[in-house]
């Protein structure tokens, strides 16, 4: 599967150029990769696209010019791509208000390690969690995680052939599961070599 290359990365004056039609192109591009579990999940699953989008971002914001920070960077950020046997997502518990979301937050400690998807006829999935860092503490998990499902091959060929796929948590208080609607499937599937 791709990563995201050096060569791939706009300088940043050419990237300040760009960025509006390279920023529509990728908003676009998530809405297909990214799926709501319930009312306060969403999962959005990355590829070789929305990782370069996230670096040259992070060049821009930073101003990081020198081939040693983008090097960094590309080293930050390619574990995020999915290598051809996983599935990778970034997965966002949200709560407008604060106080709503601080207390849920509190509630949802390991919520991360109860992500799981699910090819039709196939066992679930569950992720693997924040390989780069712990983000939860004592008191409570971080809105924020990056999670990555291992599909073995057979799994991997029954999507493929057309099989269901389902996604789901099944943490203590929070419970919900969702069909992957078929556009959102395709572009999912693709990222299986």
């Amino acid at each position: 599967m791709p990563r995201v290359e050096r060569d791939s990365l706009l300088p940043l004056e050419a990237y300040a150029r760009e960025r509006q039609a390279f920023r529509a192109r990728v908003i676009e591009h998530k809405q297909r990769r990214s799926v709501p579990v319930g009312e306060h999940v969403t999962l959005q699953f990355e590829d070789e696209l929305t990782i370069r989008y996230q670096i040259q971002e992070m060049l821009r914001i930073e101003r990081i010019f020198e081939e040693t920070g983008i090097r960094g960077e590309l080293d930050a950020y390619n574990p995020l791509v999915p290598d051809g046997g996983n599935l990778k997502a970034t997965m966002m518990i949200e709560y407008s208000d604060v106080a709503e979301r601080q207390r849920n937050l509190a509630r949802l400690k390991g919520i991360e390690d109860r992500v799981w998807v699910q090819a039709e006829g196939w066992a679930r999935v569950y992720a693997i969690a924040d390989e780069d860092m712990e983000r939860e503490n004592d008191e409570k998990t971080s809105a924020v995680h990056f999670l990555r499902f291992e599909l073995d091959q057979e799994m991997r060929q029954a999507l493929r052939a057309g099989a269901g796929l389902a996604m789901g948590v099944d943490h203590q208080n929070y419970r919900a599961s969702v069909e992957v609607a078929p556009e959102n499937r395709a572009a999912l599937v693709a990222d299986l070599a």
